[in-house]
């Protein structure tokens, strides 16, 4: 079990080889997607078997959009991109975690969604390294 996780909670293999864990949160653990092209978090709530928002206790789902958004005012603030895009799809990776995407004009793919667009590009370990401080001196 991974410092800081929930007993009887499993990160999706998945999750787990797409992106590096950054910190924890209350509720979820905030994870980076290892793609350069696009600055992108992922929040992944410590809840075992949760697929959905609505499957999450009151308390959690106050929790999430709690995280959320104060992720998201980071990612904007260590950016300075001109759009964030949410989302929780869950339509491939089943487990509950909700995406965190800055995004500007002129990105690869812009205006479109970032799914499915060519090839994942993985950080070198020292930009990495500098994309996750200035997250977590945002936050």
């Amino acid at each position: 079990m991974q410092t800081g996780q929930k007993a009887g909670f499993e990160l999706d293999a998945r999750l787990e080889a797409d992106s590096e864990q950054l910190m924890w949160l209350g509720l979820c653990e905030l994870r980076v997607m290892n793609d350069r092209r696009w600055p992108w978090l992922i929040l992944v709530p410590q809840r075992p078997g949760a697929e959905e928002v609505h499957e999450l206790t009151p308390l959690d789902q106050a929790m999430l959009t709690f995280e959320s958004n104060m992720v998201a005012q980071a990612l904007k603030t260590a950016t300075g991109c001109t759009k964030i895009n949410s989302a929780a799809l869950g339509n491939i990776v089943r487990q509950l975690h909700v995406h965190v995407v800055a995004r500007s004009e002129g990105d690869p793919g812009w205006p479109g969604p970032v799914w499915g667009h060519g090839m994942r590009e993985p950080y070198k370990p020292d930009d990495i390294r500098r994309f996750c401080e200035k997250i977590k001196a945002a936050l």
